[in-house]
């Protein structure tokens, strides 16, 4: 299989780099979010409103101080001096909800100040409420978004051509379907909300702080600088440590699932005991890297919350000491509420910064992983209908090539200057060298690709004219290498035509001798087949793959090696009913087996992607071309165990 430049390692490395155009993706997703536009309304009602709250809680806080507590302390005793004094100074200044009355009884201070709590315990309350709704609705919006994405791309990588799985690995195409999204779903549903309430609160209190004193609000906000730093710094060495978790997780599951898909070579071989060991090796390599990254990971947490200490120290001595010594700090006039609130403050100031310190990470991941997926939806496949395509009208089964050749790479050409013409109802048989074009000749046919110079028609209308599915719809394919899928037997055979009824099922299965063992399974036809067919030997699914074929009953069969793994009475089976199934239907088929090749109407050989012998078995044999030098070092063995068994002679080698 060919690989894409730099292989699997390159893409895990893409899978951990920073996003390349922000703003473009996040345009994109913008659109995916239109239909969803009311909920995502109320999610920023919801953060505006909770922001507010949050906001807010801190003023009233120091409201119960300045317009409850110490007033009512400086009416009643003078122990307090400057302390008092500098309230009843700044009360007027800080009561918004209720105005200063030294002279309040008790009861109405009680009532007031059970009031005041009241509506803050409702504010906490109410922000909690209001924060889950927010988590809720943003879930709902983004689940919706990310199904419709997964839909988008499971299309869409149906609709790619084969060329691309040539070159793309599949396990990295699945991984934009599920890890992808997955970091997607993550930032949705958590981190963007976090990251974007979080900046909303930093930007709101940072108001609030400079409007009540601005050189109180810069002494409070002076370690942001030194939290800048230590989160730039910590995340960068995180996100480095993280890319190289990212590629030795790949190590280790690269290793597991060799492991596991070869566990028969490893046994009959004995190399239990030494992938144990490189396993271990990997694994070992893993856990150190992760190590690393969490320790940067985990380091951040407690710096940003040793400085947001130092942040609550600058106000507590500053606030403090001018309160002491009954002096303002720079023109503000400072009380024992204002301490309070701007505590309250730097508390919630530092909050969101450790949230969009260690979310924004995500958020760049999520933005990164959006890339990757757009750039599979972005990648247009290399076979397109024509604007102007029509549906193949019913095949008679006429095919030709004239003067077709075609390549996989640009300048390394895999068929040149091949003609040739298959008359409906006749079975052409294509021989060769491994590497020859063989298959490539079969694959122009259902246009999985396309030629690079000449033509290909059937019935003379050239394939690139018509529409893929109806073209592709009346052709039956049968490779050597089969695949069943995790089904049942009747809806593996079924698999070709959807709308067959059971007994059509049957039927097809008894024509090509498949019932014979399908009888014998637990649920018969019901039975359900492990992976690619697990549980039955492969000759019976290749057996299952050829009734499929028949069901769908097309006029242009293609048989890449149909018999190759079947038993000799099960071959014979299966070509007597590929004598029924063949009867007025065009075939093409690559086969390496002599009986197969006898009753082909025409032989094509195939030698270094150029057409240099065709006509029929004996006509070629009789040459002493090279399909005779094939036949004498590939097929001939075939006949002399039939030709002793029959007392004929068995010619020299």
């Amino acid at each position: 299989m060919m690989h894409g430049p730099g292989g699997p390692r390159f893409l895990l490395e893409q899978q951990t780099s920073k996003p390349k155009n922000v703003f473009s993706t996040l345009g994109r997703f913008a659109s995916y979010f239109r239909p969803y536009w009311l909920v995502l309304l109320l999610v920023a009602v919801c953060m505006v409103v909770g922001a507010w709250a949050q906001v807010t809680s801190p003023d009233l806080t120091g409201q119960v101080v300045d317009c409850y507590l110490t007033p009512a302390l400086a009416g009643n005793t003078q122990a307090l001096g400057g302390l008092a004094g500098a309230s009843n100074q700044s009360a007027n200044t800080n009561c918004w909800y209720a105005t200063v009355n030294p002279n309040r009884t008790m009861d109405e201070t009680v009532a007031g100040l059970g009031g005041l709590i009241l509506l803050l315990v409702g504010l906490y309350v109410g922000g909690a409420i209001l924060g889950g709704l927010q988590f809720f609705l943003m879930t709902w919006a983004g689940q919706h978004v990310l199904t419709k994405i997964r839909v988008q791309i499971f299309e869409h990588i149906h609709r790619l051509s084969l060329s691309y799985y040539a070159e793309n690995e599949a396990g990295n195409v699945m991984s934009r379907i599920t890890n992808d999204t997955d970091t997607i779903q993550q930032a949705i549903s958590f981190a963007l909300i976090n990251v974007v309430s979080g900046a909303l609160l930093l930007v709101w209190i940072a108001f609030n702080m400079l409007h009540k004193s601005i050189a109180y609000a810069l002494l409070s906000m002076a370690v942001v600088p030194l939290m800048i730093v230590a989160t730039t710094w910590f995340s960068g060495q995180a996100r480095k440590a993280f890319r190289r978790t990212r590629k030795e997780i790949g190590n280790v599951n690269a290793n597991l699932q060799e492991s596991i898909a070869g566990v028969r070579e490893v046994q009959a071989f004995n190399r239990e005991q030494a992938n144990i060991s490189e396993f271990e090796r990997t694994n070992a390599a893993n856990r150190d890297a992760n190590i690393r990254a969490v320790s940067f990971t985990a380091a951040l947490a407690p710096t940003l919350e040793a400085l947001g200490y130092l942040a609550i120290a600058i106000v507590v001595v500053a606030g403090g000491l001018a309160l002491l010594r009954n002096q303002d700090l720079f023109g503000t006039t400072v009380s024992l509420g204002l301490i309070v609130t701007f505590l309250a403050y730097v508390q919630r100031f530092n909050q969101p910064i450790q949230q969009i310190s260690v979310m924004w990470t995500n958020i760049q991941s999520a933005i990164a992983g959006g890339e990757r997926i757009f750039e599979l939806l972005d990648i247009e496949p290399a076979i397109k209908d024509k604007p102007n395509a029509m549906a193949m009208p019913q095949i008679q089964g006429k095919v030709e090539f004239v003067d077709v050749a075609a390549e996989y790479v640009k300048g390394e050409p895999v068929l040149n200057g091949i003609s040739l013409c298959a008359d409906p109802g006749q079975t052409v048989a294509i021989v060769g060298p491994t590497g020859a074009g063989k298959t490539t000749i079969i694959n122009l046919i259902p246009r999985f690709y396309d030629v690079t110079g000449g033509e290909v028609r059937i019935d003379d209308i050239d394939v690139r004219d018509v529409t893929r599915e109806s073209l592709r719809k009346q052709i039956g394919i049968v490779l050597q290498d089969t695949f069943l899928f995790s089904d049942t037997v009747m809806n593996n055979i079924r698999f070709g035509r959807l709308d067959a009824t059971d007994e059509e099922v049957i039927a097809a299965a008894k024509l090509v001798h498949a019932d014979s063992f399908i009888e014998r399974l637990p649920k018969k036809y019901d039975t359900l087949l492990g992976e690619r067919g697990a549980g039955i030997s492969q000759g019976q699914r290749q057996l299952i793959s050829i009734a499929r074929a028949a069901l769908a009953n097309p006029r242009i069969l293609i048989l890449d090696e149909a018999t190759s793994s079947v038993d000799t009475r099960t071959e014979r089976l299966i070509q007597q009913a590929l004598e029924k199934l063949l009867h007025g239907r065009t075939s093409f088929v690559i086969a390496h087996r002599l009986s197969t090749i006898r009753n082909a109407d025409q032989v094509l050989v195939i030698q270094d992607g150029k057409l240099v012998e065709r006509g029929k078995h004996d006509e070629l044999l009789a040459k002493g071309g090279v399909y005779h030098d094939l036949y004498m070092s590939q097929f001939r063995r075939e006949e002399q165990p039939s030709s002793a068994k029959a007392g004929l002679p068995v010619a020299a080698e």
